[in-house]
């Protein structure tokens, strides 16, 4: 298998793998979380870069930390996850900047670390990215009757007599695996978008929870692809073009939702309205 072949065979299961974990993120309203941990493992890759080392594997050492840290944050009196999300995304975010100053000599270039180069990636990185694909589909089909309860009514799920706490960890868990695992491809800084984006254009099209979780992962797998074949015709970087598509795919799912309401705010118009409208 060639390079580039390989590169769209990483695409598809990175996107894929990304767009069903992020449907998860964005109706469990936790974007903020994952933009924080794809900063924050900037610093667990250097060091791993740095020490010749699996930059996955750095990575994925440190979003075990930041877990966390940022759990032992949202505990603190008259705080919560958005501010320790932020002041993890910031400070990691830095740390790793630091860390890339001050290592001289890293075996990999630092824009890689930030926007990948899935054009590099391995048969071990796609195997990666497929098995943390393979255990959310797995996780969620057992669990998904949980998952709905907890994001769709929390109240309701803890007067039932649920815990919040194991729903929220798994989600976290698969957050994290699957910004690690998409590392090699779009980089800490893109990953939120291949995350994210899908997921918010399947949200405007597709009604149910079940039908979010089948279109983010084609809409996430379709934007790795356009973005490479992007990359390839216009000799562009693989990263920022496949986080581009993604973005592409939210606005034009915008514009069709925008769309599909005019004819309901047609027949809203009340009818004195509609008749003034026809006189003048």
């Amino acid at each position: 298998m060639g390079f580039f072949e390989r590169a769209l065979l990483a695409a598809v299961v990175i996107g894929a793998g990304a767009g069903f974990v992020g449907a998860l993120v964005v109706l469990r309203r936790r974007t903020f979380f994952a933009q924080a941990l794809t900063h924050a493992t900037y610093p667990g890759a250097v060091i791993a870069a740095a020490l010749g080392f699996s930059v996955p594997a750095g990575a994925a050492v440190a979003a075990v930390a930041i877990v966390a840290v940022m759990a032992g944050i949202g505990r603190i009196r008259r705080q919560g996850p958005q501010v320790a999300a932020g002041i993890v995304l910031t400070g990691g975010f830095a740390a790793g900047a630091i860390l890339q100053a001050v290592i001289p000599g890293l075996p990999v270039h630092p824009e890689s670390l930030l926007v990948g180069s899935i054009l590099t990636v391995t048969d071990g990185d796609i195997l990666l990215a497929a098995s943390v694909a393979v255990i959310a589909v797995v996780l969620v089909a057992a669990f998904g009757t949980r998952i709905v309860f907890s994001t769709f009514d929390p109240a309701g799920f803890r007067a039932a007599g649920f815990r919040e706490w194991p729903v929220e960890l798994l989600v976290l868990a698969l957050t994290a695996a699957t910004v690690v695992s998409a590392l090699p491809a779009v980089g800490a800084i893109l990953a939120i978008a291949l995350i994210a984006a899908p997921a918010a254009a399947a949200r405007l099209v597709v009604s149910s929870f079940r039908g979010v979780l089948v279109a983010a992962p084609v809409i996430g797998a379709a934007s790795g692809i356009l973005g490479v074949l992007a990359s390839r015709v216009f000799a562009v970087a693989a990263g920022p073009s496949i986080a581009i598509a993604a973005t592409l795919f939210f606005v034009i799912s915008l514009g069709a939702a925008q769309l599909r309401r005019l004819p309901l705010r047609r027949r809203a118009i009340p009818v004195e309205t509609a008749e003034e409208a026809i006189r003048a």
